[in-house]
């Protein structure tokens, strides 16, 4: 175990758990993405809290995205309208309320506490979507060095998810991010290109990108 308390990110189980329990301070959930660890509650009790380090691992080369013809037409209509960090919360709370991983409750209370402290000292940031002044979309996730691990996103109206997804990727590429982890893999992700590759490629990626200046900054 590491000072905060996490065996070795490759730890065995490949698709298990690595661990269970412990705070969900700012200090903690740094050093877990520093070491390609995120956590994954399954409710409110200090054992509803996993940590993951799946094998193998979901990315997406935030250079090389593929943008699906019929969204590249939204794109250009102008329909939507984009900013960054604008509406933290309420894009956390936005995917809380419409989203889940296999009906989990896994954007609990103590998530959305813990995030908004780590969008407070620059580290998680958000992509929002509006229209007509409404908000309709977005995504939130975490910036440290060349790397941004993407935790969720949302939409209320079609495609308002998969903008904030382009702009986002298009916003930390411009910063110099060569690693976009998305965790696990989908049939939706697959559509803009996101790929498995094994854990060991993953940390190995990870332990470079880190040490890149900050991606989400412009």
């Amino acid at each position: 175990m590491d000072a905060a308390g996490f065996p070795p990110p490759d730890f065995w189980p490949p698709n298990g758990p690595l661990a269970i329990g412990g705070p969900l301070s700012v200090g903690r959930l740094l050093e877990a993405y520093r070491r390609g660890i995120f956590p994954w509650p399954i409710d409110e009790s200090p054992d509803g809290l996993w940590w993951w380090s799946p094998d193998p691992r979901a990315v997406l080369d935030p250079l090389e995205m593929h943008v699906p013809r019929r969204l590249a037409r939204t794109l250009r209509q102008g329909r939507f309208t984009v900013s960054f960090d604008r509406a933290f919360e309420a894009v956390v709370r936005l995917c809380s309320s419409h989203r889940d991983r296999d009906e989990g409750t896994w954007i609990t209370p103590q998530i959305l506490r813990a995030y908004t402290e780590l969008h407070a000292i620059g580290r998680a940031h958000s992509a929002e979507v509006w229209r007509e002044g409404r908000l309709v979309g977005g995504l939130y996730g975490v910036a440290i060095g060349g790397m941004f691990a993407g935790e969720s996103m949302v939409a209320l109206e079609r495609d308002a998810s998969k903008v904030a997804l382009v702009a986002t990727a298009r916003r930390v590429a411009a910063g110099g991010c060569r690693l976009f982890d998305v965790q696990l893999a989908s049939d939706h992700l697959a559509t803009f290109g996101a790929r498995e590759i094994p854990r060991d490629e993953f940390l190995r990626r990870l332990a470079t990108a880190i040490e890149r200046p900050d991606c989400w900054r412009q």
